[in-house]
């Protein structure tokens, strides 16, 4: 069994979530919701990489073996960069 961590900005990437669960329902998941920082729209590049950055780390931190990137904007910015990290 897998531990799945799932980022967004806020809360739109509970409909991803719930997605995943239809699929993979035996997995266990942890969500996080950058609530204190978005929207992440009116960042800059770098600092959406940092905040991508530091929720892998909690996430990875908390046991998760998987990270999904549920922010379309924290993808565009940061899933080249989080890929070639971790």
């Amino acid at each position: 069994m897998a531990t799945i961590g799932i980022f967004d900005s806020g809360s739109g990437g509970l409909s991803v979530y719930r997605e995943i669960v239809k699929l993979l329902p035996e997995e266990r998941y942890i969500y996080f919701a950058d609530n204190a920082h978005c929207p992440y729209g009116e960042k800059t590049v770098e600092y959406i990489r940092e905040r991508g950055r530091a929720i892998t780390e909690i996430l990875l931190g908390m046991g998760a073996d998987i990270i999904v990137v549920a922010c379309n904007t924290a993808t565009a910015a940061a899933i080249a960069t989080l890929r070639e990290e971790y």
